[in-house]
């Protein structure tokens, strides 16, 4: 019933719904997570994964009908202008649906520490992620304190390992939606989740702080997982065209020349977006007053 609230056609017309969707699947897995599974002395040990996999379970049935329906478009469509506007339409649905699951993380995670819940306890993987990635030389201090670690970033290297790092990451989400068709989402509402813990850790003191953090992380955040999306939607479209034996005569070309033109786009919307990781972000949260 839940996982089918939104219809795609519907979506592509308003997207900002799709916000909303995100809001309410996001909030389901936390409670189902912390009021269902938080008692399981097994389960609980997987808990962030379990955030996760619940998110997935919900969205999933949506994700693979909108990427069926622009694999359609690929079919009957033949202005790459026009497809290529058509399909902006299923990436600013999935745009807002990341944006609802990073709201809703987030605030969970805040509120989760306001009554007294310890919130590592549902978003444990992440926070190890999130420590992993940021502070692997004190690793375990990370984990006890949930400390975020972040110099500035002013220069071309730090920019380049940030952009190689998302390319990898690009280049992952568009193998595993060829391979699982719609299963990208796994890694997507991963990200979301990840990030939501950081915002929650930056936020702790109350969810006042949460501004300053949805703009440290989300200025540049959107663009990147923009990318993501477009990447995951080149590698479903492929997907569901060979499953439905659409790759022959003349739509095979039709239908790789978009795929590789979405990849192009996706490559050039991760450079724009470790570019403003590296020089706006900083600037902007300084000039907020957001530093910590």
């Amino acid at each position: 019933m839940f996982e089918m609230i939104m219809k795609p056609k519907r979506a592509e017309r308003k997207p900002i719904e799709m916000f909303y969707i995100g809001l309410v699947y996001a909030s389901i897995s936390m409670l189902l997570v912390n009021f269902v599974f938080a008692n399981d002395a097994v389960l609980s040990e997987g808990s962030g994964l379990l955030l996760v996999l619940f998110t997935v379970m919900f969205c999933l049935p949506f994700v693979y009908f909108l990427i069926k329906l622009e694999e359609g478009k690929d079919v009957e469509i033949t202005d790459s202008g026009r497809l290529i506007k058509e399909h902006s339409k299923a990436i600013w649905a999935l745009i807002w649906l990341f944006l609802g699951f990073v709201v809703a993380f987030s605030v969970g995670y805040v509120l989760l520490d306001a009554i007294g819940h310890n919130p590592a306890a549902s978003f444990n993987f992440q926070i190890k992620t999130y420590c992993a990635i940021n502070n692997p030389h004190n690793y375990d201090y990370c984990l006890n304190q949930y400390g975020l670690i972040s110099g500035a970033a002013t220069n071309s290297t730090y920019f380049m390992k940030i952009f190689m790092n998302n390319l990898q990451v690009m280049i992952f989400t568009l193998l595993f939606s060829l391979i699982f068709g719609a299963g990208a989402i796994f890694i997507l509402v991963w990200n979301a989740s990840v990030i939501a813990a950081a915002m929650g850790i930056f936020a702790k003191e109350g969810l006042f702080h949460l501004p300053c953090a949805y703009a440290r992380y989300l200025i540049h955040g959107v663009p990147e997982i923009a990318a993501y999306f477009i990447a995951a939607l080149a590698g479903g479209i492929v997907s569901v065209a060979i499953i439905r034996k659409d790759l022959r005569d003349e739509r095979l070309w039709s239908i790789m020349q978009d795929a590789l033109l979405l990849i192009v786009i996706a490559i050039v919307v991760l450079l724009i977006s470790g570019l403003m990781e590296v020089y706006l972000t900083p600037g902007i949260t300084g000039f907020l007053g957001c530093s910590k």
